[in-house]
C-alpha cells in the first residue's frame, strides 16, 4: 500500500446494487458488470490504478416489490461511500473515482464526490460505466430503449457470463409513457420521476433482452474499458492548484460545516 500511495495511484471504487433484473438475469448485474469492468481497467492500467472492492448495494425501494431486492436508505449510503472515499483521501491517494453501475446511485455518487473534495485535500470523481460506451451502442442496438435487464445489460452479462442468464425468459416491456415523464424516466425524458415498479410491471424488466448478443456485449466491453482507461490518465495528470482567498478581512475560519 505505502509502494501504492508512493505512486499516485488512482484509486477506483465500483458502486452498484443488488436488485430484481427480471426473470433471465441474476439479481448481482449491476454488480457483476461494473466490478467486472474495474477490474479490467485494473488490468490494463496496473501501474496507474487501485481498484477497491464494490459497494454491492445502492438506493432501491423502488424495486422492493420483488423478491430478493436489497435497498440502503440514501443518508446511508452517502455517509458510507463518503467514510470509503475519506479513508483513501487519509491515507495519502490524491485522486478517487468513483465508478457506477446503478442509475439510482448517480445523485449520491455526485453528492459523495463533492463532497469528498470539500472536506479532504484529495480530489473525486463521479461517473458511470455506461457513459463510455453508448457511441459504441448506437451502431449495433436493436431495441429503442435503454434502461433495465435490457438490450444492454443482458448483452453485457451475456460476455462476461452467458452461463448464468436465462434467455428463454427474456421478455420485452416498456413503462408507462407520457410527453414529457414516465414511469422510469429514461434520458430522453426532461422530468426525473421513478415509480414503484410493482405499479407498472411484472416482469421487472424495461427495454428488450430478446435483442441481446454476446457479440454486442464483446463491443460495450470494450468501448467500456478503454474509455475508462483513458479517464485514468486525464485524472492522474489533473493539477491540484493552490486555493486562493479572495477576502480582504479576516474569515472564521474554525467554523465547520
Amino acid at each position: 500500500m505505502n509502494e501504492a500511495i508512493a505512486a499516485q495511484k488512482l484509486v477506483i471504487l465500483p458502486t452498484a446494487s443488488t436488485e430484481q433484473h427480471g426473470k433471465h438475469l441474476p439479481l448481482d448485474v449491476d454488480l457483476f458488470l461494473c466490478e467486472s469492468v474495474c477490474l479490467e481497467v485494473g488490468r490494463r492500467a496496473a501501474d496507474q490504478v487501485l481498484v477497491l472492492p464494490p459497494v454491492a448495494y445502492g438506493l432501491n425501494l423502488h424495486h422492493i416489490d420483488f423478491p430478493g431486492t436489497i435497498h440502503i436508505e440514501p443518508e446511508t449510503f452517502l455517509a458510507f461511500c463518503l467514510n470509503i472515499t475519506k479513508s483513501v483521501a487519509y491515507h495519502g491517494f490524491q485522486k478517487i473515482l468513483i465508478v457506477n453501475g446503478h442509475g439510482s446511485n448517480t445523485p449520491l455518487i455526485d453528492l459523495v464526490a463533492r463532497k469528498t473534495v470539500l472536506e479532504t485535500s484529495s480530489l473525486c470523481f463521479a461517473t458511470g460505466y455506461a457513459a463510455f460506451l453508448l457511441k459504441a451502442f448506437e451502431p449495433i442496438r436493436e431495441s429503442p430503449v435503454m434502461a433495465h435487464a435490457d438490450e444492454f445489460e443482458t448483452s453485457l452479462y451475456l460476455h462476461l457470463a452467458p452461463e448464468r442468464v436465462r434467455m428463454e425468459l427474456a421478455v420485452e416491456e416498456n413503462d408507462r409513457m407520457g410527453q414529457y415523464v414516465s414511469s422510469d424516466s429514461t434520458r430522453n425524458y426532461p422530468v426525473r420521476f421513478n415509480d414503484f415498479w410493482g405499479r407498472w410491471t411484472q416482469t421487472g424488466v424495461h427495454g428488450d433482452p430478446t435483442k441481446a448478443t454476446a457479440e454486442k456485449g464483446r463491443i460495450l466491453f470494450e468501448a467500456a474499458v478503454s474509455g475508462l482507461v483513458e479517464l485514468v490518465g486525464e485524472l492522474r495528470a489533473w493539477p491540484i492548484a493552490k486555493r486562493q482567498d479572495m477576502h480582504r478581512q479576516p474569515v472564521q475560519a474554525d467554523i465547520r460545516w
